[in-house]
């Protein structure tokens, strides 16, 4: 059913002449996204053998899946300590995410992150990775790669999945070794 216009035939004639001859346009409802980044690491020249090898591994599929939770600490690390860091309770100084970059980007913007807490002493933080729903094989490639660059850290005391209301298991907190002004290492 057409709706009855209130515009009059004189209005809509002058309306037709000024805008002269048109030509209707076809409805485009395809919602263009743009590609993902491959999972898979790119070359980098230079690059210290002992991360190439990092990068080079390939994916177990073994490892963890999207609902795993992550949890590790470092001996002497108090129980106390760990169980205020799984409850959330400390402040999050810092956040990074790691959605949608590729391994190799992933690395990188870690070690730049983790440099840049150190620098500005942060001594925890949060890094969401993810739960892997985005890659081709619906694994967490950045989930299983950030839990192992972190555990062979020396600076990381400690690190766990967040609370559901900050991302559950796509994302930890990090607690980080604190270093004071005269370069020296405190103990937790």
């Amino acid at each position: 059913m057409k709706k009855k216009s209130d515009i009059s035939e004189e209005d809509s004639a002058l309306f037709r002449e000024a805008v002269g001859k048109i030509k209707p346009l076809k409805q485009d409802s395809v919602l263009h996204e743009k590609p993902k980044p491959s999972p898979n690491p790119s070359r980098v020249e230079n690059e210290p053998p002992e991360m190439q090898a990092l990068l080079d591994s390939e994916y177990d599929q073994n490892l963890l899946e999207r609902g795993d939770e992550l949890l590790f600490s470092r001996s002497g690390i108090q129980k106390q300590t760990l169980r205020k860091l799984r409850r959330g309770q400390f402040n999050m100084e810092e956040e990074l995410d790691l959605h949608g970059l590729t391994v190799e980007l992933a690395r990188t913007a870690l070690s730049d992150f983790l440099l840049d807490c150190h620098m500005h002493s942060r001594r925890c933080v949060q890094i969401i990775h993810g739960k892997g729903i985005g890659s081709d094989n619906k694994k967490p490639i950045i989930k299983n790669k950030v839990n192992n660059w972190l555990r062979q850290r020396d600076d990381v005391l400690a690190f766990c999945s967040a609370l559901p209301a900050d991302g559950g298991t796509g994302a930890i907190y990090l607690l980080l070794k604190g270093i004071n002004t005269h370069g020296v290492k405190r103990q937790i």
